[in-house]
């Protein structure tokens, strides 16, 4: 079996994600999350599912749920994410898990160009500093990490994305779906190998614009 601990698996991407690893019978997964009401219970998978209530940014509730796991894959938010990201390495490193990915934002190194570039930052705002902090946390670690930006997020019932890779790279498009992430997510924990200690932008082709289309 696959250990895989996901943090902040109330989140919308965080549950698509755990479909798709259901599928595979040798996955087990530990879903950490702070308000478990947001889980439907119904749906958990007592044989290979474990909820653990917790706070990404107090360590000894998150040293206690990386208890045998391989893979970490972070879906984490909030103002305080900096903390988090200092918090995971930490517990990972004593955990001795090296494998995480990832999840920030689009425009954390200013790498999105033209208008919109400026729109994001307008409105993403003191959002992309914090951020920033906290992909810096993760990238300056002996982890191998993954950090996945994702451009602007759809409910598209869809998987139609492209990467661009590195964080100096300008980014492309203005959206992509979550399923999309899901899925690049997904793929990463199949094939843990893959992309090793990158940053990676994902957007769906074609979508290049001043802002996202249905903004």
């Amino acid at each position: 079996m696959k250990k895989i601990a996901i943090l902040g698996a109330a989140g919308q991407i965080a549950k698509l994600a755990e479909e798709m690893l259901l599928k595979d019978s040798n996955n087990e997964l530990v879903l950490f999350l702070r308000h478990p009401n947001k889980l439907d219970k119904d749906t958990i998978d007592d044989q290979r599912e474990k909820i653990v209530v917790g706070d990404a940014s107090n360590y000894n509730q998150l040293y206690d749920a990386l208890s045998g796991a391989g893979i970490v894959y972070a879906n984490l938010a909030g103002s305080n994410i900096e903390d988090q990201a200092k918090t995971v390495v930490k517990a990972m490193d004593n955990r001795g898990i090296k494998r995480l990915i990832w999840i920030s934002s689009l425009g954390i190194y200013d790498e999105v160009p033209g208008k919109f570039g400026q729109w994001n930052k307008n409105i993403l705002g003191s959002y992309l500093t914090t951020y920033r902090a906290a992909a810096d946390v993760i990238s300056d670690s002996d982890l191998d990490y993954t950090i996945i930006r994702p451009a602007w997020l759809t409910n598209k019932d869809e998987i139609d994305y492209e990467e661009t890779i590195g964080a100096k790279t300008a980014f492309k498009g203005t959206e992509v779906s979550r399923k999309s992430v899901a899925k690049h997510v997904v793929d990463l924990i199949e094939n843990p190998n893959g992309e090793i200690r990158e940053n990676i932008g994902l957007n769906k082709p074609n979508t290049d614009a001043d802002k996202p289309a249905w903004y």
